[in-house]
């Protein structure tokens, strides 16, 4: 018998967090953003030829790793980054 439609997504909702290429899994993240942020992904992704999750997805990695690099490991800078303590900029 076949499947429905939302035995279909079911399915598939339960293999994400273990699809990716690195093994690692992937997380669904649902929010509003202002229509000025949304128009400027749709920019910048058109701009460089790139979904607005590769887009974003650069952008997040490539502060994180600024951010890293300015850390030194055995601080309590890197210890309340790595650790979920909130930090305000």
């Amino acid at each position: 018998m076949a499947k429905t439609a939302a035995q279909r997504q079911a399915a598939y909702r339960t293999r994400r967090p273990h699809a990716g290429d690195d093994g690692n899994g992937e997380r669904r993240l649902n929010l509003w953003i202002s229509t000025r942020t949304a128009l400027a992904i749709d920019r910048l992704a058109r701009r460089y030829c790139v979904t607005k999750r590769e887009l974003i997805e650069r952008l997040l990695l490539a502060e994180d790793d600024r951010l890293i690099a300015t850390l030194d490991m055995d601080s309590p800078d890197w210890d309340q980054y790595f650790n979920r303590a909130s930090v305000t900029a």
